[in-house]
């Protein structure tokens, strides 16, 4: 896995997630898993094959966090540059097909939330504006076909 960038919050959450797995999620599977055991012949307990695979699936999504942990770097938004655009600026620009302009502060892929205007730094409208300076327009290859943005703004 890469390395994400990810402001002080959104690393905090990961911790808080990959603690509450491995302490409250493990002990439920545990118990699962005994109660399961207890009820007799374990060739023939469908509840104890549920409550094994359910553990793979937990611990594969532990696995999976930890590494996201791992690899995350965190961002201060002090250290960013506002005269072009990075991970963690906010950039006001103009949809230059509808006119229409529109705010999106670019995150990191697990940050990613269309609804609160966030949008990921490895999508297409995202790579794009990278590195733009107010007033540049990025040309940007999406699933709908080429968009242009005129970059109007840049700030923290």
């Amino acid at each position: 896995m890469s390395i994400s960038y990810v402001t002080k919050e959104t690393f905090d959450q990961m911790i808080e997630e990959l603690n509450k797995l491995k302490s409250e999620g493990r002990s439920e599977i545990a118990k699962a898993i005994a109660e399961a055991r207890e009820k007799g012949d374990l060739k023939e307990n469908a509840e104890y094959d549920a409550a094994k695979e359910a553990q793979g699936h937990h611990e594969a999504k532990i696995a999976i966090l930890e590494n996201a942990v791992a690899n995350a770097r965190i961002i201060d938004v002090n250290d960013i540059d506002t005269s072009k655009v990075t991970i963690l600026s906010k950039v006001k620009m103009l949809n230059m097909g509808t006119k229409k302009s529109i705010q999106y502060q670019i995150v990191s892929e697990n940050e990613a939330d269309l609804k609160a205007g966030k949008i990921s730094v490895s999508s297409p409208i995202g790579k794009g504006l990278l590195g733009k300076k107010v007033g540049e327009v990025a040309e940007v290859q999406t699933p709908g076909g080429l968009m242009k943005f005129k970059v109007e703004e840049i700030t923290i």
